[in-house]
C-alpha cells in the first residue's frame, strides 16, 4: 500500500488549537454543551480537543464516548462487527451535543451516531467536528460544522490517522492508495 503523508506535528497541534477557538466562540464556557467522541477512532481526537479546551477555558468539559455499531445500516451485511464501549455519564437532554470524529467520509457513521445518541436524551442541537473531511465521498447529506482539513480523495483511497495514544511514534495523517 502506497502512503503519502498529508499532515503531522506541529501543524496538527495548530489545527487542533484553531478548532478549539471556533468551539469556544460558539459554546463559551461549555456549561450547556457536551462532547461525544465517536468510537473507535474519534475518541482520540475528542480527548485532544478536551485537553486543549480545558487548558484555555479552565472549565470542566463533559466528554463521552459513543459507539454506533448496532445502529449502522450495514450492521447485518458485513462480517461480524466488534462493538466498542459507550461511556456517557451525563445527560444530553436539552444540551448542545458536539459529535467528534477523526475522518468524515460517507456520513453513514454520523447518521448512526445520531440514532445511538437518542438513547441518552434529545439534545437541543447537534454539531459535528471532524479532523479530516473527505468531501467527495458523501453518500448521506451530512456536513461538518467544524473541519480541520478538507481532503480530496478517490473512492479507492483511505485516510489513515495515527495517534501516539494508539502506540504510533508520532501523530500523523496519511493518504493511502
Amino acid at each position: 500500500m502506497e502512503q503519502r503523508l498529508i499532515l503531522s506535528s506541529p501543524l496538527l497541534e495548530i489545527m487542533t488549537s484553531r478548532l478549539c477557538q471556533q468551539l469556544i466562540e460558539n459554546h463559551g464556557d461549555f456549561s450547556d454543551s457536551v462532547l461525544l467522541g465517536l468510537q473507535p477512532r474519534g475518541i482520540y481526537f475528542a480527548e485532544r480537543l478536551v485537553v486543549e479546551l480545558r487548558k484555555i477555558t479552565g472549565q470542566p468539559i463533559p466528554l463521552g464516548y459513543l459507539d454506533a455499531t448496532f445502529y449502522r445500516d450495514d450492521f447485518r451485511r458485513r462480517e461480524p462487527l466488534k462493538p466498542n464501549a459507550t461511556k456517557i455519564n451525563f445527560v444530553i437532554e436539552n444540551k448542545k451535543a458536539i459529535l467528534i470524529d477523526d475522518v468524515l467520509a460517507t456520513g453513514r457513521m454520523v447518521r448512526a451516531a445520531m440514532d445511538a445518541m437518542q438513547a441518552f436524551g434529545r439534545p437541543k442541537k447537534i454539531e459535528l467536528c471532524v479532523l479530516i473531511d473527505r468531501q467527495y465521498n458523501r453518500e448521506i447529506p451530512i456536513e461538518p460544522d467544524y473541519t480541520g482539513m478538507k481532503v480530496n480523495t478517490l473512492d479507492t483511497q483511505k485516510v489513515l490517522v495515527q495517534w501516539q495514544e494508539q502506540g504510533h511514534d508520532a501523530d500523523q495523517i496519511w493518504l493511502a492508495n
